[in-house]
């Protein structure tokens, strides 16, 4: 194992632990997106004369709230509804703000902010999983703790 296998002292070719923190990943994005795109259509198809800031900033609280919910349902399946809501609570804060400020990013660069395209959407999903994932992969290495 070299040394930049080993960066932050864990190994950063396990295929398993990146198979894993992907499909977390994955959740993740389906559920920020529901909430966040929601919201951006929402104010496109109405017209309502908001800030692009302001839409955009709903938009990523909306994505959070989705994501939260989505995973709720998801680990209800596993447990009772009351620890599946303080399990989803408790996901990492951190990887779905940065999944949402990176799809609002590429939004914003390529679009002026606050409107879907076709074309823009992959790109956002892109980079809305990428930017988390080395984060995730991570805490399920280093702390064992997993988003999902």
């Amino acid at each position: 194992m070299s040394i930049a296998d080993t960066v932050v002292g864990i190994s950063w070719t396990c295929r398993h632990t990146w198979r894993r923190a992907s499909k977390n990943t994955l959740w993740c994005l389906i559920g920020c997106s529901i909430g966040d795109m929601g919201t951006i259509l929402f104010f496109q198809v109405t017209g309502i004369p908001w800030p692009t800031m302001a839409i955009m900033a709903l938009a990523i609280i909306n994505g959070l709230l989705t994501s939260i919910a989505l995973e709720t349902i998801i680990l209800s399946r596993q447990m009772v509804f009351k620890l599946a809501f303080k399990t989803a609570i408790g996901m990492s804060l951190i990887s779905m703000i940065s999944m949402e400020v990176a799809m609002n990013l590429i939004d914003y660069m390529l679009t002026g902010g606050a409107r879907l395209t076709l074309w823009v959407l992959p790109l956002m999903w892109f980079a809305g999983f990428i930017t988390p994932l080395p984060y995730n992969y991570w805490r399920l290495k280093a702390l064992g703790k997993s988003c999902h």
